[in-house]
């Protein structure tokens, strides 16, 4: 049954894992996400439900695994950070070739190499840019609170199955390590084999009986038959760009300043645009909830509307780049971050966007808490 919980993202997500019908997990520990798995093992869930959960050798291991069982139409997951999800990059763009449905979980942490083990965003390029080889995207959720690490998993295996592609949450150490009230949504059964096969046998590995034979691969050696394929992955993208782009509007009715941010950074971002509002200041939030497909014609339109773009980010910049792609030039666009696994502070985001949009950047450094001064 549905029922309200104080829990950690990551106890969340896992909890949320069971009661989706989820088939097998495969991880590896690693913080700030070690949680997952060790939620997982601690509620027996092969016995609530049949769920299969391992720990693997490495992190390679666990997404081979995740290929082989996904090939056989069951709803497979596995979750690591950031160093982990590097490991896991060419079994990713494996299941991205084979056109296999799978969840990924990224609880992101400071690099780049072992960095540290406090929240990060540095891992948006990696995540939205393909990360491994080849043209593939990832359907990427990004949420931003417990409530949303939980109700991300079934969204996110809707997703996977729907175009059978493989689908990230890309959270970070601070959502996943927070605890918050949180509304779990009641527990499905898992699929048997039989309603597995009448609903996904024309594709997946579940035994040859009275048809061809299913063969699932990533591999075309013939070069026109691997460009239909990268042709059918990019059908699947348009598609996704068109049906299930998320993202949220906060106060960007009469904006004229427009804080761009997902995930924990998108809730710092909305204590500023209060802090600015009280200071008579018009600001906006618009939080990318999907990073790819990205909300790119929302911020165009609101190009028009506004005098100055903040994207703000828990690293060096990197999804400013897509803001400053999607509005054209049409108004500033800077950035704003911390690193290291330091978090601003809802006072620093409006003192950024004071200075280095409606000062038009005439003030291009400024003061910050520890670091003393923090690079454009």
């Amino acid at each position: 049954m549905a029922d309200l919980k104080l829990m950690k993202g990551n106890e969340a997500l896992a909890e949320a894992a069971i009661r989706a019908g989820v088939d097998a997990y495969f991880g590896y520990p690693i913080t700030p996400q070690s949680e997952v798995i060790e939620y997982l093992m601690s509620q027996q869930p092969e016995k609530r439900t049949g769920m299969v959960v391992l720990q693997a050798e490495s992190e390679v291991a666990a997404i081979n695994m995740v290929y082989g069982a996904a090939s056989t139409g069951k709803k497979v997951m596995t979750s690591s950070s950031s160093p982990g999800i590097s490991l896991k990059l060419e079994g990713i763009s494996y299941l991205a070739g084979a056109e296999l449905p799978a969840v990924i979980v990224n609880v992101v942490r400071g690099g780049p190499g072992l960095g540290t083990i406090q929240p990060s965003q540095a891992d948006y390029f990696q995540s939205v840019k393909g990360g491994g080889h080849g043209d593939y995207k990832l359907y990427v959720l990004a949420p931003a609170s417990v409530q949303e690490m939980s109700d991300f998993v079934a969204d996110a295996f809707d997703i996977a199955f729907k175009y059978r592609a493989p689908v990230l949450i890309l959270s970070d150490g601070l959502i996943g390590q927070m605890m918050e009230k949180v509304v779990l949504k009641d527990e499905k059964p898992r699929l048997s084999n039989e309603e597995i096969i009448k609903q996904y046998g024309s594709w997946a590995v579940t035994g040859k009986k009275d048809r061809e034979r299913n063969i699932i691969t990533s591999l075309d050696l013939q070069a026109e038959k691997m460009e239909a394929r990268v042709h059918r992955l990019l059908k699947k993208y348009g598609q996704m760009e068109k049906e299930d782009l998320r993202y949220e509007e906060v106060h960007c009715e009469d904006a004229e300043y427009l804080f761009v941010a997902y995930g924990s950074s998108a809730r710092i971002a909305l204590k500023a645009v209060e802090l600015a509002r009280e200071k008579g200041i018009k600001a906006g939030l618009l939080r990318p909830i999907t990073l790819f497909p990205f909300p790119k014609k929302q911020l165009f339109k609101l190009a028009d509307q506004v005098k100055g773009m903040l994207s703000v980010e828990l690293n060096a910049g990197q999804m400013v780049e897509d803001v400053r792609l999607a509005v054209e030039h049409k108004v500033p666009v800077e950035h704003f971050g911390r690193t290291g696994g330091i978090i601003h502070t809802p006072e620093e985001v409006l003192e950024a966007l004071e200075q280095k949009i409606m000062n038009h950047g005439s003030i291009r450094h400024h003061k910050t808490r520890e670091s003393g001064i923090l690079q454009n």
